[in-house]
């Protein structure tokens, strides 16, 4: 799943892709309803590849957490960012059980969820071929892994 060409843009809602760019400003398209303007700078663009979640180990990737998510729920949308605070927050404990409840807050549940819905939307969600291949092969070894469990405790 790549993230790295959509963005966030401060004191804007949804998300964003870089449309083009101008002697001064960068023009950003939104995900939400194709419209492009420009962006200044004292709006401040995040890549979304460089967002993550605080863990009690450390952080998680969105990448990562999306592509749960997405195996989770098979490919369509999550729960809605509208639903309440605490919906939400059992939601992402059953994709992320060890997420950090203390740094964690209810508007970034909430956005997580958001951007995960608009980018569903926007068909920005597939696996690359590498990814799939990967996944079939992690899946693979765990079979194998089950199968020799089980036939050494045959013996």
């Amino acid at each position: 799943m790549n993230l790295s060409d959509i963005f966030t843009l401060s004191g804007k809602s949804g998300l964003f892709t870089i449309a083009g760019q101008t002697k001064n400003n960068v023009i950003v398209e939104s995900l939400i309803d194709g419209k492009k303007f420009p962006t200044f700078a004292s709006n401040k663009l995040s890549a979304l590849k460089d967002i993550s979640i605080f863990t009690t180990e450390g952080e998680t990737s969105l990448s990562e957490i999306y592509r749960t998510i997405y195996n989770k729920e098979d490919g369509k949308e999550c729960i809605s960012h509208s639903e309440s605070a605490d919906d939400l927050r059992l939601y992402l404990e059953n994709i992320l059980p060890n997420y950090d409840k203390d740094q964690v807050y209810n508007s970034d549940i909430k956005k997580l969820f958001m951007w995960y819905n608009i980018l569903h939307k926007a068909d920005k969600l597939k696996l690359s071929e590498k990814e799939n291949t990967t996944e079939e092969n992690n899946t693979d070894k765990q079979e194998e892994k089950t199968e020799t469990t089980i036939d050494n405790t045959k013996k």
